[in-house]
């Protein structure tokens, strides 16, 4: 390895000379002269080109349609435009013109050889003869590439290509390469001018042309009507240049912001439509039943992009190595005047080292090019995979599951929160296109026929079951809220697995870059094996420290899932806890979980502090017993030379090392995310039309649907829960807690009448919902027989209206038609028979008003009448209709079921309507199924029949009778408002763009992590920087001195050279550097955790004391965003990059300085490199940070709908509409994907342009140190050390700039929530006494309410007084004010005016003091996951026996028997929002939550409008006489009976009072509304007993 260049010398080369016309060759093995090298590469293409051209002829070819174009438009159209038209005719003019000269030379040389006679084999002949050849075959080829069919002219085009470049090749060997040496000359030289003219050409056709032609876009598929991206058409100059990136980045430049839509368009490789058809057959586990660990299936998905990014890690490896070789042979020359070993120019070894840089630049950027492309695909794809499995689960309640007694997983009624948290939908319909999933669909068989699956079932749901990660997560992760659950993976879990195709790499290339530092120190002896040893002996410690990390990650990434899921929940019923006031309380859980996640992340980045020093250590280890061995064991001589070649590989040895256990934790949290997914994929319960049975010989299978029911829709002999193991929990009772497990039982036979009204019946959680689930197969299906089948056909279609309404965020239209063809016709009858059109009046944007998140611009009736009018509208023959007339007021249901039930649109179609209001649907009901409150069904049949099995259906029968007569008595022929007329009036566009900042992050978001690390900023940073300063002279110290030990070599002899001394110097100064480098990190540490502690209570304070107006507007999935991946990112991505750029800023300041000092001359290319770096920099900024904000834009939308679809999915899987949701989801994440990308190649462009220019920079100074400046070896080498240092750090500066500003994007999203619209903030003054409230006495005087400053009054100076104990019913139509008034006195809204509440006036009396005091109830109570104690009194300060006194007083033991065993105790679990409950049981649960608390004033907004009229007597009933004879009760109504023996009744008609009295004194007035409507009623009698009643009481 003396010579590791020689064999490229000594290569065969024939020199020719001319004399006249005569050239004459001298070879001794003229078959090998490179001359003829060309011509085997030539004659190797033709038989390739003629055998594909051969082969093309027997392949089918698409005859496209004549079109009367012109033949030249024609072939522009074939090769792919004008530009590359002219790039193929000048290169096929460069072609001939060489064609041209070697016929002439041929012609001269036959003439010539005419003068003289030749014996044997005439060589030079047969080179001339090669080369006209050559060249008339590079004329058809270039030719062809120009004029030829598309196949034909571009196989030509690349043949030619390659061997032209060939022939560029063979001349630049044979004549610029002697060029470099000392003792060779051009082989060609005799052709004198002629030689350059051919270089030329052949530069221009076989360099210039394929480098800077233009590509033609051909699409994947054709039929695609896609546009071209930049990259599929730029040239191969542009794409290892990134210059197709420079069009957006000076668009950027000069635009304030650049939007998505001037975005490069993505390729049409990268859709995710062309992607699933790879990856899905491997990945998925429905189609694919290997058992390999979703790694290695990733691993095998993208096996052709990591070997690829393996050659190009290899080919950097080799690139860098002409560094050290060339700081090696010119050190020697400075040191000794010769010119080396290898005698070539010094020029040569410069040359070497500017190309070397630049080669290795561009596999560098090429390798983080594929790098992020398979970051983007891969995101892409595992975000698809995981929705897709998402739209299988089994949606059961999601309660904690810790495997103790008191669980409870089985829920009583639907399981879908269809009002749980939805993120904006910015699209109002999904595309067209077809995808090729290949799953399972609801429209995928004429029949659904439930497979059933064994009651013992392995733990492993679906296809493809995966044995590993199962003990990764402790088992309470698969209680947790299961769409946050799902966020996390597809934000935090798949942000882990970026560049994890790169740390794979590396890891495996990092031995291959270590062997070929190892082999090139080989010139300093065996000493670097000795170095080598001592490594390997080191090796053990970052084992440990690999260890203890990846433990803390995991629990890391456990603590951080607790915060992300308890504020996820908190974001999600942010309402009620504003308006009962415990935003102290909840914020202090908050906190609580959030200090303990800094406690694990403090003890990871300690433990990073450890593998940081190590990584210093060890290259320094290695060096010193180097040197060690070197010097005073071998007893050699360190010259200059040795010292700074072998500190070059040093530098590169320590950066893989550093590179490699960077990625050590950077695997292990991959592994631990991976490991999370795929327990998702495989370990989740599915529903199971995808569920196979664990043993399938003993499993009991049910008889196929016989045909005399194949059009049937029933179930026979069949049980259902709603887990597969909810059979067996049911009869488990350890420690005697029981434990609920709702079943519901099929014992013989159920099946509804096609194309009839079919009613199911029975009380609040008998397992009417239960039934709906059952017959679409959402629940476990349990056969009880041989003959047990389930039927419910698709062929006609299956609608679904849940009776929780689902709707997503889009405009009321899209959220009917739902997808199906738009009918004028038909979409205006629909919205006339489901009393939709008043309601539609009152907004002025029409159907197309968004309904925005969770519906919040809608009542819930009129949520309930667009979930209603989406089934109707469909074609499907068949309706599951789940309690529709439950949010709605007597007028409205009779009106849909008189307009609706029986109009023609649903003629004839098969109608399964669960209800409670048997007496107004009974009339049109043509079978009836009567269930029993244990889960069996009691009766089916006529009416008549289910009233003779069921004595309390019959005396609600007789009641709900009563509320039909009690019809006219409404005051609301629609239902309650949920938000002010006005408000909806404003609701054409509700939900607000997510705001985006403009140019760089300012200073304020940039503050809010800089002036929290300490409780005194600027000393916290002046010592952080000071210590960062000290720490890198030193190592510039360093460097010097090691140069200025070997220089001793120099002026003395060896033997008097102190090694001792030198070594020990050096060693001291290392040490000092390692515990100020220890000192620095643990330092800066401390302070991100006090930065990060404080953002995060800043955050979460800011949007608990936010308005709910600004909640309103602003959807859920944005706050969790802000909560959950931007404090991530602070904890991480920005504290990180702020420590980079302080310390990358410090070591290039402090390299130039070193490089000025013995090159002053340096200076101004110094400062004008980091001035170029800067502004190079700021340009590519400006479009970074326009990317990076967009990309946050369009990742919102993805969560959004996977929040929309996961909330839905029992709607969308009756739809069959799991498709049309699929298409959208890669229609965002396409979106998503093209930001990614774009930001990707952002990071291209800028690091070629800054690397090229400090690779400039480096190459200037070398040239000046080896042929002007007249400097010592190891003073220059010390200055090369410290240029390449600093021309190296230039980009990466610029990089870390960026990423901090990107990264601080983060903060930017964080500021704006901090400046949002709050309510006031609690003062001393605020504190109420005590003893406040004592009664509930209430005196309103002149009260106005609006819901923004500018927005009209709601309330127009509304004046009142209510004793303490009375109790008023509010009345008034839809927009009269009611709701608006009881948000008014919680002063949830702007008001003006005085409100005293037992004597104090609310105004002074602070929020949460006055909120804690009044308690509300609304119409859709929400509820937290937990026990049902802990949703009864979630702070402890109850006993169990107040609780269950409120229980009883809110009807619940009344619905269930003592003996029950699946009975609701206070140990029971309730899933988040109380998915496991009926609607019903929730709003007992919130009224008994309510009596609880035991306020002194108590509002009732339709809080039983859920409930049967049996509990609802037993509630009302309750009201009167268990509340305190001091608590004052406003209630809310529709019914007048509920309200008719209050003490007095308030009516509200826009915005102002127009009656308040007792019902007594109003029924006098002869003119009033109140008795106008009582004298028009059909109970006139009974309600005027009711005044005269509550009169005398």
């Amino acid at each position: 390895m003396d010579r590791p260049i020689d064999w490229f010398v000594d290569i065969a080369q024939v020199p020719l000379t001319r004399s006249g016309h005569s050239i004459a060759s001298v070879s001794q093995t003229p078959w090998l002269d490179s001359l003829l090298v060309t011509a085997y590469i030539g004659a190797f293409s033709a038989l390739t080109f003629t055998a594909s051209s051969v082969a093309d002829r027997f392949r089918p070819t698409q005859h496209e349609a004549e079109e009367r174009r012109s033949f030249f438009r024609r072939k522009l159209d074939i090769v792919g435009g004008p530009a590359i038209f002219a790039f193929r005719i000048a290169q096929s003019l460069s072609t001939s013109a060489l064609c041209g000269i070697c016929c002439a030379q041929l012609v001269a040389f036959l003439n010539a050889q005419d003068e003289t006679s030749a014996h044997g084999v005439n060589w030079p002949l047969v080179f001339q003869i090669a080369s006209v050849a050559l060249y008339a075959y590079l004329v058809l080829l270039t030719f062809l590439g120009a004029f030829g069919t598309t196949s034909t002219g571009f196989r030509a085009y690349t043949h030619g290509s390659w061997v032209l470049a060939c022939a560029w090749g063979v001349y630049a060997y044979r004549d610029l390469w002697p060029l470099a040496t000392v003792d060779l000359s051009p082989a060609d030289s005799a052709e004198g001018t002629l030689m350059w003219v051919k270089i030329a050409l052949l530069s221009i056709a076989g360099i210039f042309v394929p480098a800077f032609s233009p590509r033609k876009f051909e699409p994947r598929n054709p039929k695609d009507d896609l546009v071209a991206s930049p990259e599929q058409v730029a040239s191969a100059w542009s794409l290892l240049t990134y210059g197709f990136m420079s069009p957006i980045v000076w668009t950027a430049y000069r635009m304030p912001h650049l939007p998505f839509d001037l975005l490069p368009q993505l390729s049409d490789f990268d859709h995710l439509r062309n992607l699933i058809p790879n990856s899905f057959p491997v990945l998925d586990p429905m189609r694919s039943k290997s058992r390999l660990p979703l790694a290695l299936k990733l691993i095998r998905v993208f096996a052709v992009e990591l070997t690829h990014l393996a050659a190009m890690s290899i080919t950097a490896v080799v690139f860098a190595f002409a560094a050290p070789i060339s700081i090696n042979n010119l050190l020697i020359y400075l040191e000794t005047g010769s010119k080396g070993n290898f005698a070539v120019e010094p020029w040569f070894w410069i040359v070497l080292l500017f190309f070397g840089r630049v080669f290795k630049v561009i596999s560098d950027e090429w390798f983080v090019y594929k790098t992020t492309r398979v970051n983007v695909r891969m995101q892409a794809i595992v975000t698809e995979l995981v929705f897709e499995h998402a739209l299988r689960i089994r949606m059961k309640a999601e309660t904690s599951d810790n495997a103790t007694a008191d669980d409870s997983n089985a829920p009583t009624a639907v399981a879908t929160p269809d009002n749980a948290s939805q993120a904006d939908v910015d699209a109002s319909s999904t595309d067209d296109a077809d995808t090729e999933t290949g799953t399972h669909s609801a429209e995928s068989s004429t029949a659904t026929a439930v497979s059933p699956s064994p009651q013992r079932q392995d733990k492993d749901k679906g296809k493809g079951k995966e044995e590993p990660a199962k003990k990764e997560e402790p088992k309470k992760e698969k209680g947790k809220n299961l769409v946050g659950r799902i966020n996390n993976l597809v934000s935090s879990d798949l942000s882990s697995l970026d560049f994890s195709s790169m740390h794979l790499v590396f890891s495996a290339g990092g031995t291959f870059s270590l062997d070929f530092n190892l082999l090139d120190l080989t010139y300093i002896g065996c000493s670097a094996w000795v170095g080598f040893a001592a490594m390997i002996l080191t090796l053990p410690i970052p084992g440990y420290i690999t260890k203890y990390l990846s433990t803390t990650q995991r629990e890391k990434m456990q603590r951080t899932d607790g915060r992300v899921q308890l504020v996820s929940e908190m974001m999600n019923v942010i309402r009620m806890i504003k308006l009962f006031g415990w935003e102290s309380r909840i914020l202090s859980q908050i906190k609580e979980k959030r200090d303990e996640e800094l406690v694990v992340i403090r003890r990871n980045k300690l433990l990073g502090v450890l593998n940081n020093l190590y990584n210093y250590f060890v290259p320094i280890l290695i060096m010193l017993v180097t040197f060690f061995t070197y010097s005073v064991i071998m007893k050699e001589s360190l010259t200059a030379a040795k010292v700074f070649s072998a500190m070059s590989v040093f530098d590169m040895l320590r950066m893989d090392i550093a590179a490699t256990f960077y990625i050590i934790p950077a695997l292990i949290q991959t592994h631990v995310a991976i490991g999370r997914i795929a327990d998702f994929l495989y370990n989740t319960e599915l529903i199971d039309e995808f569920t196979e049975a664990a043993n399938p010989e003993t499993a009991l299978v049910p008889a196929p649907i016989p045909d005399s029911h194949k059009d049937s829709v029933g179930i026979r002999h069949a049980s259902f829960t709603w887990a597969n193991d909810s059979a067996q929990q049911a009869s488990v009772t350890p420690g005697g807690t029981r434990r609920r497990a709702f079943a519901l039982h099929v014992d013989d036979e159920v099946f509804f009448r096609r194309g009839k009204v079919n009613l199911v019946v029975g009380p609040t959680g008998s397992g009417k919902t239960s039934l709906l689930m059952a017959l679409l197969g959402e629940m476990h299906y349990l056969p009880q027989g041989p003959d047990s089948f389930v039927s419910l056909p698709r062929a006609g279609g299956v609608a679904y209206a849940a009776q929780e309404s689902w709707v997503q965020s889009d405009t009321i239209r899209n959220n009917i038609i739902f997808g199906a063809p738009f009918d004028e016709a038909r979409y205006n009858k629909v919205i006339s028979q489901c009393a939709l059109k008043r309601d539609l009046s009152l907004f002025d944007a029409g159907d197309q008003t968004e309904v925005g998140e969770k519906g919040i611009t809608l009542s819930g009736g009129q949520k309930a009448r667009i979930t209603l009018a989406r089934a109707v509208y469909s074609n499907a023959d068949i309706l599951l209709l789940d309690d529709i007339l439950a949010a709605l007021d007597v007028h409205t249901s009779r009106w849909i079921v008189e307009k609706c039930l029986k109009g023609d649109i649903l003629r004839g179609r098969t109608i399964v309507l669960v209800t409670h209001n048997v007496a107004m649907v009974s009339p049109i009901a043509d079978f009836v199924v009567d269930m029993g409150a244990d889960g069996r069904i009691v009766s089916q049949g006529s009416l008549s029949t289910a009233l003779a099995h069921d004595t309390k259906l019959l005396k609600e029968l007789k009641q709900d009778e009563e509320e039909m007569k009690k019809a006219s008595q409404e005051l609301d022929a629609e239902e309650d408002e949920d938000e002010d007329q006005e408000a909806k009036k404003d609701a054409g566009k509700l939900v607000v763009e997510e705001e985006t900042e403009l140019g760089h992050v300012g200073w304020d978001a940039l503050k809010l992590f800089i002036m929290n690390m300490s409780s005194t900023p600027v000393l916290f940073w002046a010592v952080y920087i000071g210590l960062y300063i000290v720490r890198h002279a030193l190592n510039n110290f360093q460097t010097w001195y090691l140069g200025y030990w070997a220089a001793q070599y120099e002026v003395m002899p060896a033997e008097d050279v102190d090694v001792s001394y030198y070594l020990g110097m050096y060693s001291v100064t290392v040490l000092i550097g390692m515990i100020m480098s220890a000192f620095c990190i643990i330092y800066y540490v401390f302070g991100t955790i006090r930065a990060g502690r404080i953002i995060h209570e800043k955050l979460v304070v800011s949007v608990m004391g936010t308005t709910l107006r600004w909640l309103d507007k602003t959807p859920t999935s944005r706050i969790i965003a802000r909560c959950t991946e931007d404090i991530q990112a602070v904890d991480n991505r920005v504290a990180m990059t702020t420590e980079f750029v302080v310390q990358i800023g410090v070591f290039m300041i402090l390299k130039m300085v070193s490089v000025v000092i013995f090159s002053p001359i340096f200076l101004g290319p110094s400062l004008a490199v980091a001035f170029l770096g800067y502004n190079i920099g700021s340009i590519f900024m400006k479009a970074q940070l326009s990317v990076k904000r967009e990309m946050s834009k369009v990742k919102a939308p993805v969560l959004g709908h996977f929040g929309a679809a996961i909330t839905g999915i029992t709607s969308i899987r009756a739809y069959g509409k799991q498709e049309d949701f699929k298409m959208e989801s890669q229609r965002r994440i396409d979106r998503f994907s093209r930001a990614s990308i774009t930001q990707f190649n952002l990071n291209r462009w800028v690091s070629m342009r800054v690397d090229f220019v400090g690779t400039l920079y480096s190459t200037a100074l070398t040239t000046y140190l080896a042929y002007i400046a007249h400097i010592s070896a190891s003073n220059a080498g010390f200055s090369l050390n410290m240029a390449a240092a600093f021309s190296g750090v230039i980009l990466q500066f610029v990089r870390v700039v960026n990423e901090w500003q990107v990264s601080s994007n983060s903060l930017e999203r964080i500021q704006q929530y901090l400046n949002v619209e709050q309510e006031p903030k609690p003062t001393p003054e605020g504190v109420p006494p005590a003893y406040w409230p004592a009664s509930g006495s209430l005196h309103v005087e002149k009260l106005c309410a609006r819901y923004s400053e500018t927005g009209p009054r709601v309330l127009h100076e509304v004046s009142f007084e209510v004793k303490s104990g009375e109790r008023v019913g509010i009345v008034g139509r839809t927009g009269s004010g009611k709701s608006s008034l009881t948000l008014a006195l919680l002063r949830c809204i702007l008001t003006e005016g005085h409100v005293r509440y037992d004597g104090l006036e609310t105004h002074n009396v602070n929020l949460d003091a006055l909120r804690s005091s009044i308690t509300i109830i609304p119409q859709v109570p929400e509820l937290l996951s937990g026990t049902l104690r802990q949703n009864l009194d979630p702070f402890s300060e109850h006993d169990d026996a107040v609780l269950n006194d409120a229980l009883r007083s809110a009807g619940l033991f009344s619905l269930q028997d003592e003996g029950d065993h699946s009975r609701i105790t206070l140990d029971s679990e309730i899933a988040g929002g109380g998915a496991n409950l009926s609607v019903g049981q929730r709003q007992i649960l919130a009224l008994a939550r309510a009596i609880v608390r035991r306020s002194k004033l108590l509002i009732l907004d339709e809080a039983t409008s859920a409930i049967d009229y049996e509990t609802d007597t037993v509630i009302q009933g309750s009201l009167r006489t268990e509340l305190g004879k001091d608590v004052t009760l406003l209630t809310v109504a529709h019914r007048l009976q509920t309200i008719m023996d209050s003490d007095k009744i308030m009516v509200l008609d826009a915005g102002n009072i127009v009656e308040f009295g007792s019902p007594a004194e109003l029924l006098k007035n002869e003119q009033g509304m109140l008795r106008s409507l009582v004298d028009e009623s059909g109970d006139r009698e009974k309600l005027y007993a009711m005044a005269m009643g509550a009169a005398k009481a």
